[in-house]
């Protein structure tokens, strides 16, 4: 029995809602049979727990979090951990699922994860931080695992977060057990290159997509929406191939300068201010969402989900998008940017490079040998060039968008491991 129409979507502009529509395309133009389909459109496992937490001042807090298991098809399930009062289980779900996608585009041995616990991180010391991700790591015990599910830092958590996961999680199991995270820091098993693995990725595809579109590097211009690890390291390291970067923001935010934006120095700045970029010296301000109009040619947004929607879609006049963030554009508005010409590397390949290297710190903690930063960045850059490629080849054989076309290639693989291991 072949793929059937699925119901209409409400709400594209809701995280999932949005996955789905996507994964329902895509499943349409491969012909992906009903049983593959009914598998993966739904998480194999969603877990919620309650988590007390005794706070600095002796009252004890009750905090809600999270951990989905999209699918373990290709291998152990995958994904990031987030702290964040905005976390609510749609949310997770269509990250989890992402990460299952992203995770096939690439080429790596694994499936899609994500985490997260309902918490302002930012209102806690860093005894309550570490207090609460130990008792996260003790409820998900029977989750997490090398070869099960294996966590990595997303917003609001980081090496430290992932240090304290690390050491619970082999606590728990008597055993030193640096392959349970990745995202760790180096001296516990973390790797070279981690850090600039993202924002790498982003840098990688927009070159492999300006040399699709015939923009030469040397005369384009590019804006960056955010300004956070991903984002500023994009900006770094798309400026070092040539093109001008006119407009940079975070929370506080856009700054725009037409000659250009010194991105070292926008980063030493933001560094030396408390992680904002308040007060930075640019030629005038504009808004987080004025930096998506600005006449570009390449845009990157880095920053939070659904900035790009069917309200502002049409005033895009980049030639080319590159998705640092996960969602940056909804669904609704991927047929006005289709129609504008406008194409687009979606998040599941552009922002890739960051799982890729945390496979690859898996491997080297499997295995007790570490690679050289100048390795690490081989290989990525030669996994990231491989899925464009082939993505785009998909693009064309299809004539679909860059977007279909990924979860064409990922969701080809996906049901064809779920129907090589008969998991039915």
């Amino acid at each position: 029995m072949s793929y059937q129409e699925p119901a209409p979507i409400k709400n594209q502009e809701n995280p999932f809602e949005s996955m789905m529509s996507r994964f329902d395309e895509a499943a349409r133009i491969l012909g992906l049979d009903k049983n593959s389909y009914n598998v993966l459109k739904s998480p194999a496992k969603t877990v919620i727990v309650s988590l007390p937490v005794i706070m600095d001042d002796g009252t004890v807090q009750v905090f809600e979090g999270y951990r989905v298991v999209h699918s373990q098809a290709m291998g152990p399930s995958k994904g990031g951990i987030r702290y964040s009062m905005d976390v609510h289980l749609d949310e997770v779900k269509a990250l989890a699922a992402w990460m299952t996608w992203k995770c096939a585009v690439v080429g790596i041995p694994y499936g899609g994860g994500k985490g997260g616990i309902k918490c302002d991180p930012r209102s806690m010391s860093k005894g309550e931080l570490e207090r609460l991700t130990r008792a996260y790591t003790g409820a998900m015990r029977d989750v997490f695992g090398p070869e099960k599910d294996i966590p990595a830092p997303d917003m609001n958590t980081g090496p430290q977060e992932m240090a304290w996961l690390m050491d619970e999680y082999s606590k728990i199991q008597g055993l030193y057990t640096p392959a349970v995270t990745t995202g760790k820091p180096l001296v516990l098993g973390g790797s070279s290159g981690r850090v600039e693995a993202t924002g790498r990725g982003v840098m990688v595809t927009a070159r492999a997509a300006m040399g699709k579109l015939g923009i030469n590097p040397m005369e384009a211009t590019c804006a960056v929406q955010g300004f956070g690890n991903v984002g500023s390291i994009s900006a770094k390291l798309i400026q070092l191939q040539g093109l001008k970067i006119v407009a940079i923001s975070d929370i506080t935010g856009g700054y725009y300068d037409p000659k250009g934006i010194d991105i070292e120095a926008a980063i030493a700045y933001r560094n030396q201010n408390g992680g904002t970029l308040e007060g930075f010296n640019a030629e005038s301000r504009i808004t987080n969402e004025e930096i998506l109009e600005l006449d570009v040619d390449v845009l990157v947004p880095a920053a939070m989900e659904d900035q790009i929607t069917k309200h502002n879609a049409a005033k895009i006049k980049a030639k080319l998008i590159v998705e640092g963030a996960n969602g940056p554009t909804s669904a609704n508005a991927d047929l006005i940017l289709n129609e504008n010409n406008v194409m687009v590397v979606p998040d599941i390949l552009a922002n890739a490079g960051g799982v890729t290297v945390s496979y690859f710190e898996w491997v080297q903690n499997k295995i007790g040998y570490y690679w050289t930063e100048e390795r690490v960045h081989r290989r990525a850059d030669r996994t990231m060039k491989q899925a464009f490629e082939e993505v785009y080849a998909a693009s064309q054989k299809y004539g679909t968008s860059l977007r279909i076309a990924a979860y064409i290639v990922a969701i080809d693989k996906v049901s064809k491991a779920l129907a090589y291991r008969g998991v039915f």
